[in-house]
């Protein structure tokens, strides 16, 4: 029961960290930029904001984004929180996968508790990759915008690219290295009653 309740929770922590990765590489409101404060730059429409794909521009009634083309301007840490955000983003989907058909209530045929066992792991294993590809690029992205800008406040992607590689490393951390032996996998054989030797074919034969 145990690792069972362990297995849904590394499943499910990296099924919504990984949402949030991906909400926060396609979405542009990484930091908010303003050359004087917040408050003034709201009163004079100079509230802008940026992320890996676009520069964009806030008013009270309007909202126009001016996307980044030219790759080879941009500077590194864009560049390179964008390579880290994709991989992520690309890693996610093999390891939920893997997660999901070492599930308990996932059986595909005769499929042995070791195999599940190494499936959890990996899946695992990739999820902690992504997550740690998630942490550098949320850490690198402000620090890079701040040395080119005085005032930076962080937007709602970066909070959702925290918060998604904070559920993807506890959930990869769980499912790679707290489900101990391959025993926790190995299928319940009271949940599969039917066998040639059954207790009524035994009183049949004694009759």
């Amino acid at each position: 029961m145990a690792s069972t309740s362990l297995q849904c929770i590394a499943f499910f922590s990296s099924v919504i960290g990984w949402i949030g990765v991906v909400v926060a590489t396609a979405t542009n409101d990484w930091i908010v930029t303003c050359n004087y404060s917040i408050t003034t730059c709201r009163k004079l429409d100079q509230l802008g904001s940026r992320g890996l794909w676009a520069d964009c521009h806030l008013t009270a009634e309007l909202y126009h984004c001016k996307p980044l083309e030219d790759i080879l301007l941009l500077p590194a840490y864009i560049q390179a929180s964008r390579a880290l955000m994709i991989t992520a983003s690309i890693l996610g989907l093999p390891a939920v996968l893997l997660l999901l058909s070492s599930l308990p209530c996932i059986r595909m045929g005769h499929d042995p508790g070791a195999a599940k066992y190494k499936r959890f792991q990996v899946g695992g294993i990739l999820v902690m990759i992504l997550a740690l590809c998630a942490i550098i690029a949320t850490i690198w992205y402000p620090v890079g915008a701040h040395r080119e800008s005085a005032i930076v406040t962080f937007g709602y992607s970066l909070y959702s690219g925290w918060m998604g590689a904070a559920l993807s490393l506890l959930g990869g951390s769980i499912a790679a290295c707290c489900m101990g032996d391959s025993d926790a996998f190995i299928d319940n054989p009271l949940a599969y009653s039917r066998r040639s030797g059954s207790p009524t074919h035994a009183k049949s034969a004694n009759v």
